[in-house]
């Protein structure tokens, strides 16, 4: 007979720090989190392990808990016949990285919930993502796989043994796939050709890459814009980027009231979002959009770049500093709930006039673009087309329309708000600090640069303790030894704060971690990074952090930040590695250039010989310098500046020697490949040299 848990047994996830893992801490499922304790019963009583992945913003994820886990038959075919274990895919990526490729070898396309079957010693033998608890969706349902899978256990050991080898196969040689490629060294022209493969991807009409879901893709899109860069006029490119980003600004996946961008769209056109906010993909978008403001800077660019900033502050920003890692899809059982509108809850708020106006801009109709009736939000009217119907100036018009936003957020603040994620991870705060210290500094914003200076004090001080990091902070407790994300994202993150700050411990921090990160994660033989620390004990196979997904690969990053360390040190040690991995990588980026679309833009930066421009003199006389800088696109460059008289960190001796102010004046230092043009001065001079450069000449 299914059993349920003795009293007090399924309490374990209570004690786990991770709000995902807490959720199911009251299911009759008997629940482990991953971890020795649950492998030892698992080989003491023969069972095999059901492992069960997600997150807490995931919505599926909900709805396989509340079907499922929370029913006490199945819970007890689970109790019965299995070891149950959970885990929080956003602590642990490498565990994730690893059991994905089990679903990818049967076919299926992966995701989350993720459900794998392992044996007591990890090995997998089944797997799948969302089940239904009865057959539907084309899909069985999960007391029958539960059934099945029990009877091949026990009637079929060999078998599935023989099949979970298979797996540990299939897994090995997908952990290193593409690295057995022949290396060589990348060019100007492959970035180019990654670029314009890609373009032959992008939706004409609605931008973005392919059709429904349709995710937003930051790196790639910042990728179309490194290949017009250097392309000589290929304005495809570049039209093909701000297609996406106008859509994606005016669509539902933006949150038009509160600021932020939603995970991805369910459909073609950017409506209807999953309505999970992530705190990597805002964190992209904020530096995406600030890039598409140097190239043609648009009013709608500079709006999302301000209230996307402006809700990372005002939700996802911790008291001590840190950023937490997502918001959820629902609330009060409902996904989108909290952000979804009818037409007669918005003249509830506002006067008829006012409410009109509303309703026209955002298209809300009574028969809505959602569930139940319901709209998402779009811009869809212009403002002129809207100013032009109600006969008003432009100028009102856009007065009125933001009063009516400012009202309708106002009213939506005393809603039931979704669930967060207040886990601050060290590598996704990384992105956020490269976020907003690159907004920061382009626009001009202190109080942008004081949120990323603040979080990287944070981490600097509870995460890392100089040779360490630790990957996750949450109530008060620092835990999980970094993976190599973490390590590339918060260099990578440390060397656009001191780009934005000038201070000079930022820059040393970055070093400092880099150097940890190369140590602990550089397979010599492969020529390659692995996900997780060298010495961790309870994986399979080894991972390698190659794909640029959803979030860059922590070898992307850390490649970027090697980069711009030579660049702002003048230490080509730094290029050692970077070199190596990149050539390796030669092959996959030109094959697959979506898969490594980070990667492309630290290569980019690398093949260009590490550009950067070194500023001497006063901060008064360097300002109109400076100045350049911020409106010029330069993406490859690294920017470093010092007080005169001020210390010079011993790393950045070589930046600085020799490198004095002209005739009084402020001067700029530009280098390539570790040689320096002589100084300019003058702001005009210094801004054509900067375009020509970057422009590939």
């Amino acid at each position: 007979m299914a059993q349920t848990p003795p009293s007090g047994a399924n309490n374990r996830l209570a004690r786990e720090p991770s709000p995902y893992l807490r959720q199911h801490a009251s299911n009759p499922v008997d629940w482990y989190p991953w971890g020795d304790e649950a492998f030892a019963r698992a080989r003491a009583e023969n069972k095999p392990i059901l492992l069960s992945v997600g997150y807490s913003a995931c919505h599926w994820c909900h709805v396989m808990a509340h079907e499922s886990f929370e029913d006490p038959t199945i819970a007890g075919l689970m109790n019965e016949w299995f070891i149950n274990v959970k885990v929080d895919r956003e602590e642990r990526p490498d565990v994730d990285q690893i059991y994905q490729g089990v679903v990818q070898l049967m076919g299926q396309g992966g995701g989350w919930p993720l459900t794998v079957f392992l044996t007591p010693d990890l090995l997998p033998f089944y797997g799948g993502t969302y089940f239904p608890p009865g057959d539907k969706y084309g899909r069985p349902g999960f007391p029958r796989v539960l059934e099945a899978l029990h009877d091949a256990w026990t009637a079929k050991r060999e078998e599935v043994l023989r099949q979970s080898e298979e797996f540990r196969e299939g897994l090995g040689e997908l952990a290193g796939y593409g690295l057995d490629a022949v290396a060589g060294a990348l060019k100007g022209e492959d970035i180019v050709a990654m670029g314009e493969s890609m373009l032959r991807r992008v939706d004409g009409v609605n931008g973005g890459f392919g059709g429904a879901p349709k995710f937003p893709n930051p790196m790639n899109v910042a990728l179309l814009l490194r290949a017009w860069r250097r392309s000589s006029g290929n304005e495809a490119l570049k039209k093909a980027v701000l297609l996406t980003l106008e859509r994606m600004a005016l669509g539902g996946i933006y949150d038009q009231l509160g600021g932020g961008f939603h995970r991805y769209s369910v459909d073609e056109r950017w409506t209807v979002p999953h309505f999970e906010k992530m705190l990597y993909d805002n964190a992209q978008l904020l530096h995406l959009y600030t890039e598409a403001y140097q190239v043609e800077p648009r009013p709608l660019w500079r709006k999302v770049v301000e209230e996307t900033a402006e809700y990372v502050r005002r939700e996802m920003t911790d008291a001590r500093g840190g950023f937490y890692a997502t918001q959820d899809a629902d609330s009060e059982g409902e996904e989108g709930k909290f952000f979804v509108w009818k037409p007669e809850q918005v003249r509830e708020v506002l006067a008829p006039e006012l409410a009109e106006l509303a309703l026209r801009h955002f298209r809300l109709t009574p028969g809505g673009n959602f569930e139940h009736g319901a709209t998402v939000l779009e811009a869809v009217v212009p403002v002129a087309t809207l100013a032009a119907d109600f006969q008003l100036p432009v100028e009102e018009g856009e007065a009125r329309l933001g009063e009516a936003r400012r009202k309708l957020f106002e009213a939506r603040e005393k809603r039931v708000k979704p669930g967060r994620d207040d886990k601050i991870l060290a590598g996704w705060n990384g992105l956020m600090i490269r976020g907003l210290a690159f907004a920061g500094r382009v626009f001009g914003r202190e109080d942008w640069v004081g949120l990323a200076r603040r979080s990287a004090d944070f981490l600097l001080k509870e995460l890392w303790d100089g040779q360490r990091l630790l990957r996750s902070y949450q109530e008060g407790q620092a835990r999980i030894p970094g993976f190599l994300e973490d390590y590339g994202d918060l260099a990578s993150g440390l060397t656009a704060l001191y780009q934005a700050t000038f201070e000079p411990k930022y820059l040393e921090a970055a070093e400092a971690l880099v150097k940890a990160a190369e140590a602990r994660f550089w397979d010599a033989e492969k020529r390659a990074y692995l996900t997780a620390p060298k010495d961790q004990q309870d994986l399979v196979v080894a991972t390698y952090a190659t794909f640029d997904n959803a979030f860059p690969s922590g070898a992307s990053t850390l490649t970027e930040a090697q980069v711009a360390l030579a660049a702002l040190t003048g230490n080509k040690q730094y290029l050692e590695l970077a070199e190596r991995y990149v050539s390796r990588m030669r092959e996959q980026l030109r094959q697959n250039p979506m898969g490594y679309g980070h990667l492309g833009l630290a290569a980019d930066a690398l093949v260009e010989g590490a550009p950067s421009v070194t500023f001497s003199g006063s901060r008064e006389v360097v300002e109109p310098l400076l100045s350049v800088t911020r409106a010029a696109y330069a993406p490859t460059f690294a920017f470093a500046w010092k007080e005169p008289g001020a210390p010079v960190p011993p790393s950045m001796r070589e930046t600085f020697e020799g490198r004095e102010p002209v005739g009084g004046q402020g001067a700029a230092y530009l280098c390539r490949h570790f040689a320096c043009e002589p100084p300019m001065k003058e702001p005009g001079e210094f801004a054509r040299q900067l375009t020509l450069v970057t422009a590939g000449a």
